[in-house]
């Protein structure tokens, strides 16, 4: 009997884990929630193609479908983190899901771009969450939004960023960036214009993707002028300066000043976009 109930227990495993894989997410059996992903707030984690990822879940009742929801970066071991809970937990609140996936230290590179498509595509034409979330970038997490939606420019219902990273050659540098994009640093160089965001970010401002940005004056690892300065001058040049925010504090730098997690005005954004989108008529991801 108990050989019996061994051989059972080992066919169920294996038949959830053919399950996860005919749905393109690979979990290890024995992982559970916390081992694949650290959450601030109530969710799941689990894994697509052996990258962690997660969904902050709303309270049941305030789930819709197609559900709302952020796309966050950068989706790291520590990131979210605590500093970010009031914030997030807004969103929750609000029937708001967040999600994320872990693509490394990957800068907005075409790989990581095809990593986000997969959790897209997970959540989209699996989970009936809405094909038009916001995304929300903090510091390099602003890399990895800006370059997937210079890719999809009117896929996406808005775009927010804390202290965001726009231009790689300011953080990280062409040396890592280059690691990142498989690319010596000379070949970045030359491809600036095709893969740095804030050399592309006049496609976003000619789709008018709503942004809202917040970003300390005194920022010495983010450059505000190189970055979301730049950023928000391309938008005024597009002639789309209605379609963007940049909110920038002074006396503060890159830090983790409360302010900056705590930003009714952002949050009130990553709402509104984020149901807007849910509430736009799409049957399929906008290419």
């Amino acid at each position: 009997m108990q050989n019996m109930a061994r051989n059972l227990t080992v066919l169920s495993k294996l038949l959830v884990g053919l399950l996860l894989i005919g749905s393109g997410k690979i979990l290890a059996q024995d992982e559970s929630v916390e081992q694949i992903k650290k959450l601030i707030l109530p969710g799941e984690a689990f894994r697509i193609d052996g990258h962690p990822a997660f969904i902050l879940w709303p309270k049941e009742s305030l789930r819709k479908q197609p559900q709302p929801w952020v796309f966050y970066a950068p989706t790291l071991p520590d990131y979210p983190d605590e500093n970010e809970k009031w914030m997030h937990q807004q969103f929750l609140d609000a029937g708001v899901a967040v999600a994320g996936i872990d693509a490394g230290e990957a800068y907005g590179s075409p790989e990581s771009c095809t990593i986000f498509e997969r959790l897209f595509e997970e959540l989209t034409q699996r989970r009936r969450f809405s094909a038009k979330p916001c995304l929300l970038g903090r510091s390099r997490g602003g890399l990895w939004v800006s370059s997937w939606a210079c890719d999809h420019p009117n896929r996406f219902a808005g775009l927010a960023g804390i202290y965001p990273v726009f231009d790689f050659r300011t953080y990280p540098g062409l040396e890592k960036a280059a690691a990142a994009y498989k690319l010596t640093p000379d070949e970045l160089t030359k491809r600036n214009a095709e893969f740095n965001p804030i050399n592309r970010v006049d496609i976003l401002a000619r789709a008018k993707l709503p942004t809202f940005i917040i970003h300390g004056h005194q920022d010495t690892v983010v450059p505000l002028k190189e970055n979301s300065a730049t950023f928000a001058d391309a938008y005024k040049v597009a002639g789309a300066e209605s379609s963007i925010k940049l909110l920038v504090i002074e006396g503060q730098g890159h830090n983790l000043w409360e302010g900056f997690f705590r930003c009714q005005e952002l949050v009130d954004f990553v709402i509104a976009k984020s149901k807007q989108g849910a509430d736009a008529v799409t049957t399929s991801p906008s290419k």
